[in-house]
């Protein structure tokens, strides 16, 4: 059977390694956005870690091809939101795509007060996570279950606030930034801190800043990339970062002539006789993947890379 003129000519997925750091647009899930950058790309493999809400903006590192192996360890890194949230008014979903359920009268409260109230969340606290998430109970995702006007009970979560800053209160609009841990659900948090204030309220906007080590400034918007990626996908692999350059972890380079055996899951020696993940790079600085220290100067293998990256 011959294949149409389409398929024919459909370009071949191409092996692409590295990060982009999308400034997502509101009203597009996370994998939507992935999989349209994927195309600009033509790259063969893609993920993304950490969704963000339809809703919400910001900063969505999306991996592509070797950089997907560091995929679940950013899943791990530290965040930072510019939070708007609406006073007075809750929804189901706790952001400005759900019903309204619950209205309240707004107390007149000074930023002096507002302060306060922001402050008790800092540190180590708990939360319970949200109806609308991607969490599981019995199988079912808790969204599914909310769909379906379904509630079940979720045992409260260990979270923390390293950061939280009033940036603007003005009658029922609050404005904040906030810096916390991993599993930290802002849209809880907005409902927690009304809650304190007497009052109730729903995530009206939310901009994600950063992630983990990841510049704000390094961003680029769906629109720039597919005006870049206009001249072909070999400009936009330009704008991709390095693999290495999501890790924060200390480094250890194995000595000329034991790249081979590390990349073939083999313990080598090397500059570090401290103990933990690591960075490996080769004498030529060439990245070679994540090694896990043992405290005795040698390093085992624990997520090597097919292709070696310019040390950062």
């Amino acid at each position: 059977m011959n294949k149409s003129p389409g398929v024919r000519n459909r370009p071949k997925p191409a092996l692409v390694d590295g990060f982009l750091l999308l400034n997502k647009p509101a009203g597009m899930t996370s994998n939507r956005a992935l999989q349209k950058v994927k195309r600009l790309l033509q790259a063969k493999k893609a993920g993304h870690t950490g969704s963000l809400d339809p809703a919400a903006t910001g900063m969505l590192p999306l991996c592509f091809g070797e950089a997907t192996k560091i995929c679940a360890y950013l899943l791990e890194a530290d965040k930072r939101y510019r939070v708007t949230a609406c006073l007075g008014k809750a929804t189901d979903t706790g952001d400005a795509d759900g019903s309204i359920i619950e209205t309240a009268t707004v107390p007149d409260l000074g930023r002096e007060k507002w302060q306060q109230i922001l402050a008790a969340f800092l540190g180590n606290t708990t939360q319970i996570p949200p109806m609308y998430s991607a969490l599981k109970k019995d199988g079912k995702r808790l969204y599914e279950l909310a769909r379906r006007g379904e509630i079940v009970e979720r045992a409260a979560r260990p979270v923390r606030i390293d950061q939280i800053d009033l940036l603007e209160i003005s009658g029922s609009r609050l404005v904040f930034r906030v810096a916390c841990g991993k599993g930290t659900y802002v849209r809880t948090l907005v409902e927690d801190l009304a809650k304190a204030a007497g009052t109730v309220a729903h995530t009206a906007q939310l901009h994600r800043e950063s992630v983990g080590s990841f510049r704000a400034e390094d961003m680029l918007d769906l629109a720039s990339a597919e005006m870049v990626a206009a001249d072909g996908p070999a400009k936009l692999r330009e704008k991709l970062l390095p693999a290495d350059i999501a890790l924060t972890w200390s480094s250890c380079q194995v000595p000329e002539g034991n790249e081979q055996q590390f990349c073939g899951g083999q313990v080598v020696e090397c500059d570090n006789s401290a103990s933990g993940l690591v960075k490996v790079y080769a004498a030529s600085g060439a990245f070679l993947g994540i090694g896990e220290l043992a405290g005795d100067g040698k390093v085992a293998p624990k997520r090597v890379f097919r292709q070696a990256e310019p040390a950062g």
